[in-house]
Order: C-alpha cells, then sequence, then structure tokens
C-alpha cells in the first residue's frame, strides 16, 4: 500500500484556482485522451513593487483549452500582466498553448533547449520526427503491418494540438535559479521521457514543479522513437528520478497529472520497484524463445490497446528491451525478417 500523503480532496474546478501556497496556484485543464487532464500553475510574480505572473504549462492548444483559459484571466490573473510562460518540455498538453499566451501578454517563453528545438522539429515533421519514421523502427521491433497501417493515418497531431510555437525563447539549464516573486526555483533537468524535460524546486516553499517526471498513480511514458532507434531511454530516466531523494523528504509534489503529494522519496522507490517488476515478467516470458517488442506487449500492459495507446506502448516495449540488453540481461538479434528479437542468455536471440 502506497505511503503517500494527498493534502488536496479535489482539484480544483473549471476556470478556477487553487493555492498551494504563498503565491502559487493550481489549475487544471481537460484533455481529450484517456489521460484527461493536465495540472497546470500559476505563481505570483511582483518585480520592483509591481505585480505580474509567471505560468508553468500551457495546455493544449485547442478552442475548448483557450476558452478555460479565459476563465482564468477573468477569474484569477484580471489585468496583472503574465511576464513569463515556463514550459517545461515539449510535449503538446504542456506546449501547446505557448505562442498564444506569449503573444497575448508579451511574455517570454522559457525552456530548455532540447525541448524548444524539439518541439519544432517535431512540428515541421523534420529531423526523423515523422509517423512514417517510427513506423519503420516499430516495423523492425515487430509491429504487424496491417496495424502499423492503421497507424500511419494518424498524420501529424502534434502540429493539430500545438497549431504554433514562438520563434524565440530565453533558454534556462540544469541548476539554473529562476527568480519568481522573490523566490528562487532551481531548475532540475531529467531524461528520458522527454529530451531535458524540466522540474522546478522551490526549497523555501518546499515545493517541486514535477511535470511529467514524478506522477502519484501511473508510470510516465518512457519510449524508443525513430530519432534515437537505437537509445537507452528508461536508464536515463530511472537516473533521473533517482535525483529527487536529494530534495527534502516531505516536499510539496506538484505533477502535471493526478493530485499533489507528498512522498517523493517513496515514489520514486515505487517507480523502481515497478519497472523492476516488469523487467523480471519480460526476462520470463523471454525464456521460451526469442520475442520481439511486439510479441511482448502483452506482458506490458494488461488491457486492450487502440491504435493511439498502441503507437506509445510499442515506443515503451521496445524501451524495456533495450534496458535489459543493454545491462546484458538478454541478447538481441535480428532475425531473417529484419525482427529484432530478444531472449535470455540460456536461448539465442535468433532462435
Amino acid at each position: 500500500m502506497s505511503s503517500l500523503q494527498y493534502p488536496y480532496a479535489e482539484p480544483p474546478v473549471p476556470g478556477r484556482v487553487v493555492e498551494v501556497a504563498s503565491g502559487v496556484y493550481w489549475l487544471r485543464m481537460a484533455l481529450p485522451f484517456q489521460l484527461n487532464h493536465i495540472n497546470l500553475w500559476l505563481l505570483r510574480d511582483e518585480v520592483g513593487g509591481r505585480p505580474g505572473w509567471t505560468i508553468v504549462d500551457c495546455g493544449i492548444g485547442d478552442e475548448a483549452t483557450r476558452a478555460a483559459w479565459e476563465q482564468i484571466f477573468a477569474s484569477a490573473i484580471g489585468s496583472v500582466p503574465v511576464r513569463r510562460v515556463v514550459v517545461t518540455h515539449y510535449h503538446p498538453d504542456h506546449a501547446g498553448n505557448a505562442a498564444w499566451l506569449c503573444e497575448r501578454f508579451g511574455a517570454e517563453l522559457w525552456m530548455t533547449q532540447g525541448e524548444y528545438l524539439t518541439a519544432h522539429a517535431v512540428r515541421a515533421g523534420g529531423a526523423g520526427y515523422t509517423t512514417e519514421a517510427v513506423l519503420r523502427v516499430f516495423g523492425q521491433n515487430g509491429l504487424d503491418a496491417e496495424l502499423a497501417a492503421k497507424m500511419a493515418t494518424r498524420g501529424n497531431p502534434y502540429r493539430r494540438l500545438v497549431p504554433e510555437f514562438p520563434l524565440h525563447y530565453r533558454r534556462f539549464i540544469d541548476g539554473e535559479r529562476l527568480l519568481v516573486d522573490g523566490k528562487h526555483w532551481r531548475t532540475i533537468v531529467g531524461y528520458g521521457h522527454a529530451p531535458e524535460h524540466a522540474s522546478l524546486y522551490c526549497e523555501e516553499l518546499k515545493l517541486l514543479i514535477a511535470g511529467d517526471m514524478l506522477l502519484s498513480t501511473i508510470s510516465t511514458n518512457v519510449s524508443v522513437w525513430s530519432i534515437d532507434p537505437d537509445g537507452n531511454p528508461l536508464k536515463l530516466f530511472l537516473d533521473s528520478i533517482a535525483r529527487y531523494r536529494e530534495l527534502a523528504a516531505d516536499v510539496l509534489v506538484l505533477p502535471s497529472h493526478g493530485m499533489p503529494f507528498r512522498g517523493a522519496h517513496e515514489r520514486v522507490a515505487e517507480l523502481e520497484a515497478h519497472h523492476e517488476e516488469r523487467f523480471a515478467e519480460l526476462l520470463v516470458a523471454c525464456e521460451g524463445g526469442a520475442r520481439s517488442a511486439f510479441d511482448l506487449i502483452g506482458v506490458l500492459f494488461r488491457r486492450k490497446l487502440d491504435n493511439h495507446q498502441m503507437f506509445f506502448a510499442m515506443g515503451e516495449a521496445i524501451a524495456h528491451l533495450h534496458h535489459l540488453y543493454y545491462a546484458g540481461r538478454l541478447s538481441r538479434a535480428a532475425g531473417a525478417d529484419g525482427v529484432m528479437r530478444y531472449a535470455t542468455a540460456a536461448v539465442p536471440a535468433h532462435a
């Protein structure tokens, strides 16, 4: 049983905010996915006696979300200027309204460089960020051709959810301290879920705006994509979340999904244990013969997946297998059909 503590029984109602610490406000926007919401953060940001706001993350760039923002403008922001929009990472539920908000308020966009450039690459379908390139990698990992053909019709959903994106930004890096309303927020850059995901930690307030790196009840998606087809993102992710043990044990974690919680150290341990359980199950599944990532989807995901979910499930299955391969716990080899398969040491991967 989890020992996490949840100080809030309910999330904010639509169009309203909840103050979680002095000058730090929580709001929630709907998402049109199975993961049906995102938590966003509004920080009071007075400079030289002049009031202002910093926004952390934006929601997707659709009419419904912008209408929800209009409610927040009316109920919370008012005529006070937004000085800065901080985006933790490039994913559309975090970055979708960055351009819209920056243009509306004349605000600066703050991001890490890896996330900013990736947002532009994905929008443009450049640098290998295309559905076709991803599906080629998935095909090399056993994805059924008929299913791949259905998934190919998705086009570029990122561009639909991030309809525009700023052409300039203010870069910040790991360890940099952002001064917001007289308080310092230290940047903690994490890897695996996104190229250079930024979390923000305020020691004075004992708050961590965790983005997607530390969620309370679900495990963050960590996938292999076409841009780095032989990468080991799950090791990067596990190494990254281990850094949260350096923070105060009673830090209040403000995640992008789910409810704020205390127990960051315990949650890191839970996630590490969760992935070790999945590794053990994959090792057992590979004892009887060589298996591809597609063969092993049912080991990791015990429910029926639609095409959208399968897209991310394939990336995550490959990531788990890469972690085991690079750790020397599985062997791998491509068969005559070009499909990469994995096996325990006792079973040749080409079997």
